[in-house]
């Protein structure tokens, strides 16, 4: 409930604050901002491991029975054992009355001292079995994963979603326009084979782009593609094989060029005003092409720009005035080339 409340009050607030948008803008907006929060609410909700505690024939000792295997084979544990390893044992020999540890199959057996009765520990000892196989599920110690977070960001093509992880996924970027082209690209193959309405995928520093096709709108698939993305990078999964794109100056690779001293001008305005505001929607603009006689920019868009349907005004409303406001002797207009 702490996460429902603030939650609604975001959605209230959502609403009103989109009511004058296009309609279905605001559903698209709405349909997002709930899937985010039935994320937060079910990660927030996660149910710790529940222990029963079972009396043997012997007195002295006491099961605590885990709903799940938790180990294969057993141990067999006293106070002068090696329990480096072993937190739940550690933590249980905190108690000065525990004398050995037995662990196989689904339980942990304790054997006390008679200083003390069970109906006075057994709870204890069961909390403490709780806390530890909530933090080790398999009795020894977990080397920590730094997880990935994966979160859904919008963008100004309604096709593309941008999925963002809070770690570097490569330094550069690698653009996948098609099935086919994935070879060499292990994220992009299994995102592909994963999820029939793929159509491209852009793969840049933190985050991964995903267009797809009409057979789906995002609000049915969003919470599935973050989920894949995430559970496939926390297991080891390869990002790609491929040497990425260098940011600097990708379009070198592709016309295979020099810049000129007036290319290098409109580029440098480009990575500094431009840049930036693109590739956080997801998406990449570079200079590929400049004719000086009619003084006209040609722009390579990749990623969530490519085929976007707001590029356009964004080349002429933004780029093109910026270029004409910074280098109006060399830019008077400016066209796009779909990566």
């Amino acid at each position: 409930m702490k996460i429902i409340m603030p939650a609604t009050a975001i959605l209230n607030f959502q609403v009103r604050f989109l009511n004058n948008r296009d309609s279905k803008n605001l559903i698209s907006n709405l349909r997002l901002l709930i899937s985010n929060c039935v994320f937060l609410y079910l990660k927030f909700n996660e149910k710790m491991r529940t222990i029963l505690i079972e009396p043997t024939e012997n007195t002295k000792v006491m099961k605590f029975v885990a709903d799940y295997n938790l180990i294969p084979g057993s141990l067999e544990l006293d106070r002068s054992s090696d329990i480096s390893e072993i937190p739940l044992a550690q933590e249980l020999f905190n108690y000065p009355f525990v004398e050995r540890i037995f662990i196989t199959a689904n339980f942990v057996a304790v054997a006390k001292q008679d200083t003390v009765e069970w109906e006075h520990v057994a709870e204890s000892l069961k909390n403490v079995i709780e806390d530890e196989l909530l933090a080790n599920p398999r009795i020894y110690l977990q080397k920590k994963k730094e997880l990935y977070q994966i979160y859904a960001e919008m963008t100004p093509n309604p096709n593309a979603m941008k999925f963002v992880s809070n770690r570097l996924l490569i330094e550069g970027f690698v653009e996948v326009k098609s099935k086919e082209e994935a070879e060499g690209v292990p994220l992009a193959q299994a995102i592909f084979n994963e999820f029939d309405f793929t159509k491209e995928i852009f793969i840049s520093d933190n985050f991964v782009a995903v267009t797809r096709d009409d057979s789906v709108e995002w609000h049915q698939v969003m919470m599935a593609v973050r989920g894949f993305i995430a559970e496939y990078l926390q297991n080891g999964g390869e990002i790609s094989n491929l040497a990425p794109q260098k940011h600097e100056n990708p379009v070198e690779k592709i016309i295979n060029r020099e810049y000129t001293d007036d290319e290098q001008k409109i580029s440098d305005i480009l990575n500094e005003y431009v840049a930036p505001a693109v590739e956080n929607d997801g998406g990449k603009i570079s200079l590929m092409e400049y004719d000086q006689e009619n003084k006209t920019a040609k722009m390579l868009l990749q990623g969530a720009c490519s085929g976007c349907p707001s590029s356009t005004a964004t080349l002429k409303n933004g780029i093109e005035n910026i270029l004409k406001q910074f280098v109006p002797d060399l830019v008077e207009k400016v066209e796009a080339v779909n990566g």
